[in-house]
């Protein structure tokens, strides 16, 4: 089973984001019911890795934190393959990943170590040339301080993640509730 943890988006946010995605000029638009905040990412995983990972998970303490989108920016180095929307202050989700890696590292599942840049991914990308470049880019600007509502962060959720080729499909298998 392809697997992840995260933070879904509520609907006043999947508003925004979409409303957002209205402008997005160029690129393969992220179904807004599929948006959320990666955590970690499990890859392909054996169900009793699956199993043990929600074992894991269900330890995590963590107090609730208000979260609020902010600023845009792409993956990428000089072709953009992914537009995201950025956290406009990343401390509490960033201290809420340092719990889950360990605890899924203590679960069997030792995942790779990667800088985290918490984000919400928008669009995505195929190979573009300048002029789809120069609309991103003043898409970019234009767009940078988009308005979106703060919202709490209660919990986040264990996922399945089934590929096809019109985009994956998201499953939440399990919720965690901060507290």
């Amino acid at each position: 089973m392809r697997a992840f943890v995260a933070i879904d988006m509520p609907d006043p946010v999947r508003t925004a984001l979409e409303d957002l995605q209205d402008h997005v000029p160029v690129g393969r638009l992220t179904d807004p019911d599929q948006m959320h905040l990666t955590l970690a990412f499990l890859g392909e995983q054996p169900d009793d890795l699956i199993q043990a990972a929600h074992e894991a998970l269900t330890g995590i303490r963590f107090p609730p934190f208000e979260m609020q989108l902010a600023g845009l920016g792409t993956f990428g180095n000089r072709e953009p393959t992914v537009l995201w929307a950025g956290i406009k202050d990343p401390a509490q989700v960033k201290a809420l990943h340092d719990k889950v890696l360990p605890a899924l590292h203590g679960a069997g599942l030792p995942l790779e170590r990667k800088r985290f840049r918490p984000h919400v991914t928008l669009a995505r990308f195929d190979r573009s040339g300048p002029d789809e470049h120069e609309k991103l880019a003043r898409f970019l600007t234009r767009w940078q301080s988009f308005p979106c509502p703060p919202f709490l962060v209660d919990g986040f959720g264990l996922w399945r993640s089934t590929l096809r080729k019109a985009g994956a499909i998201h499953d939440e298998l399990a919720r965690y509730s901060l507290a």
